[in-house]
């Protein structure tokens, strides 16, 4: 292995690890609000900022880079819970939308301050404002692809 292999795993690990330890203690400080865990945080926040706020379960793919199935699942929680609805496409009678309801926005609303929190203490606190950029150009360089929105525009107040 030579040097590049080395550092290029090495930061590939430490990128997966910071992900993963940063995902588990912002869950925490949800679960701890009593308030759910951050994949409805994210299912939320698309369904707001999409216009007519509603998605296509295609879209949403798109929006929360995650499969089409695990994307269902999720709706179908989220339905349960009262904070989306699911409405026939007009267009071609066998597409749904997701729909967000006032509740919907009602508990993304109460879970940002948890959200926000968290962002500060655990990344923006922790580094230099030259760094996040640094970050932010970065992973914009990485998922970056034709035809899928760029994220980034933050975490909704």
């Amino acid at each position: 292995m030579t040097d590049h292999d080395t550092s290029t795993g090495a930061a590939w690990s430490l990128f997966l690890t910071a992900h993963a330890v940063l995902v588990e203690e912002i869950e925490r400080r949800l679960a701890a609000a009593d308030l759910p865990a951050l994949d409805w945080y994210d299912a939320l926040w698309a369904l707001e900022r999409a216009e007519g706020q509603r998605l296509r379960m295609h879209e949403f793919a798109h929006w929360m880079v995650t499969s089409r199935s695990n994307i269902t699942r999720l709706i179908d929680r989220l339905e349960a819970a009262g904070l989306v609805r699911r409405e026939r496409s007009e267009e071609d009678r066998r597409g749904a939308y997701a729909v967000l309801s006032a509740e919907g926005r009602r508990m993304r609303k109460r879970m940002w301050p948890v959200y926000e929190k968290a962002i500060s203490e655990l990344f923006e606190q922790k580094l230099s404002a030259a760094e996040i950029r640094q970050i932010g150009a970065v992973m914009r360089k990485l998922i970056a692809r034709p035809g899928i929105p760029a994220a980034g525009d933050g975490g909704g107040g």
